[in-house]
């Protein structure tokens, strides 16, 4: 059956006490009180840095089964290389997260591209093929120019599934090109009447048997992650 994996870009937040983690909660305890209440978290860390496998063993330890990790991919690969002859920075980045693979808590690898990167179809399909085919992969463009048919046809070639991404700045139409569905919902609110339309649009597509990740915004304030744990209890 297909299943919505909800929660936050990121959980590691100390403001989000006591609505969200109580008062007295230490930090070190944050992701184990999160996936106790959410099932999936998108990790920033990771653009950053390559994790160590002490770190990934940690966030193993501190999740269930069934719980699953979405990793923004290193920025050498997006921002760097900008996707180009990024072979070997790509196999580096996925053997440093294997650990999370082989553990079963590894969701899609998110790969957001810079606003400077604009439509290449060449790169992009040069760039596709170098994806194993047994993981999820979501990419997230950030200039209007991607947002063409042959490019959906290319991520559907491989099973990767369009970022749809919503913003202030620009929104990312749902076209679907894989077996799941990625949202990234980075608007600072959303009113009672928008929450109760995602929901439903949720339900449609768990009903149509694909898989979702939607990720709210990360704030100061925990409202994200609220209304992240609203929605699971919706469906």
């Amino acid at each position: 059956m297909a299943k919505l994996y909800t929660g936050t870009s990121g959980f590691a937040y100390p403001t989000w006490r006591p609505r969200f983690y109580p008062e007295k909660l230490p930090e070190k305890r944050f992701l184990e009180h999160y996936a106790s209440r959410l099932n999936c978290v998108e990790i920033n860390y990771t653009f950053r840095r390559l994790p160590a496998a002490t770190t990934l063993e940690n966030w193993v330890n501190a999740t269930p089964p069934g719980f699953c990790f979405a990793c923004k991919a290193n920025q050498r690969i997006t921002h760097i290389l900008r996707l180009k002859n990024a072979d070997a920075a790509l196999e580096l980045f996925l053997r440093m997260i294997d650990p999370l693979r082989t553990a079963r808590r590894l969701g899609p690898i998110l790969f957001q591209l810079p606003p400077t990167v604009k439509h290449d179809l060449a790169l992009l399909n040069d760039f596709l093929v170098l994806l194993p085919g047994d993981l999820r992969f979501s990419m997230e463009f950030r200039h209007a120019s991607w947002l063409q048919d042959d490019v959906y046809e290319a991520l559907r070639q491989r099973n990767v599934s369009l970022c749809v991404a919503e913003s202030d700045k620009l929104e990312i139409p749902e076209v679907i090109t894989a077996d799941f569905v990625y949202y990234r919902l980075r608007k600072p609110e959303y009113s009672e009447e928008e929450r109760k339309s995602i929901a439903e649009r949720v339900k449609e597509l768990v009903s149509q048997g694909k898989d979702l990740y939607l990720f709210f915004k990360h704030e100061e304030t925990p409202e994200g992650a609220l209304y992240a744990e609203e929605l699971a209890a919706a469906l």
